[in-house]
């Protein structure tokens, strides 16, 4: 079976849009916009991310580490999404080892928490 989409409640549809668009290559999907509320996007594999928040409520909370991943080809490219965050102003602790990883977490608009990871130099660096 292959994945096909994945809806996130999050609190500010057209931030979290425009933070997915502009550093992690989603684009929009179905005539999307921005400012809809609700906004679905589609990334280079075809995966559709629906972001929605129905009910126009305040504050969005997931529970601990729920997170999304975005894995990258090499710590270079791990550094590189971490620079071009940080040149916006967008606060995130910098890359480390972790788990047999090198990552980092930023707090995306809209409440939910992003992992920008590599496995270079592990087992898991060929799987798919």
């Amino acid at each position: 079976m292959k994945l096909n989409h994945l809806n996130l409640t999050v609190s500010d549809v057209p931030a979290a849009h425009h933070f997915l668009t502009t550093y992690f290559g989603f684009e929009p999907a179905f005539g999307s916009t921005q400012d809809a509320p609700v906004a679905v996007l589609t990334d280079d594999n075809g995966l559709l991310l629906t972001l929605m928040n129905p009910q126009q409520q305040g504050d969005v909370t997931y529970p601990g580490l729920f997170h999304i991943g975005f894995v990258q080809g090499s710590r270079a490219e791990v550094d590189a999404v971490y620079q071009r965050l940080s040149e916006a102003g967008v606060a995130a602790k910098p890359a480390h080892e972790f788990h047999g990883s090198y990552t980092f977490y930023v707090k995306a608009p809209g409440g939910f928490l992003v992992e920008v990871l590599s496995w270079e130099g592990t087992a898991l660096a060929t799987s798919p």
